[in-house]
């Protein structure tokens, strides 16, 4: 008899349902593997943005770009009303492209709804005509027309990327 395997991501959750016990399908195991491999990465990749305000010293100091120093600096002046208060914080021994390179790893996020365009044009690989997409949908009532409207402009990986940097 043959293994029957369906994988499916669910929210980051595995699912796998066998039936009909037998010998493995080795297809069917490293399609579920890759499957497996795909979300870790993303979690990896969704969990590399650090909030400000939540983050402790030592999690910023392995940041790169964050000096222990700096961490205490950020740490000392949690909480953050913004990421332009933290960027504030960052220029105070950094400066703007050093800044620009620690806010991809270390962030408060944007409130979509309330942020103001200082606030938007800091999350990284922002550019004009995206600021402008950002406001003109407001107000976003969930995440899913967020990830609708700015789906039209971007592809779904960079939508990903901009959630790592927003709120509602």
């Amino acid at each position: 008899m043959r293994k029957l395997v369906l994988a499916a991501a669910l929210s980051g959750t595995m699912l796998t349902l066998a039936a009909c016990s037998g010998a493995a399908d080795e297809t069917t195991d490293a399609a579920t593997a890759e499957v497996e491999a795909t979300e870790d990465a993303a979690a990896v990749e969704t969990a590399a943005v650090l909030d400000a305000n939540t983050a402790t010293a030592e999690q910023l100091a392995g940041t790169e770009g964050v000096s222990e120093e700096l961490a205490a600096a950020i740490v000392a002046g949690q909480p953050y009303a913004s990421v332009t208060d933290l960027n504030a914080k960052l220029l105070e021994t950094l400066s703007a492209e050093e800044a620009a390179a620690v806010l991809t790893s270390v962030f408060v996020p944007v409130n979509l709804n309330s942020g103001t365009e200082e606030e938007i044009r800091l999350i990284p690989g922002m550019t004009d005509k995206m600021v402008h997409e950002f406001e003109e949908y407001r107000p976003y009532a969930d995440m899913g027309v967020f990830d609708r409207e700015i789906g039209k402009y971007v592809d779904e990986a960079e939508v990903e990327r901009f959630k790592n940097y927003v709120t509602l």
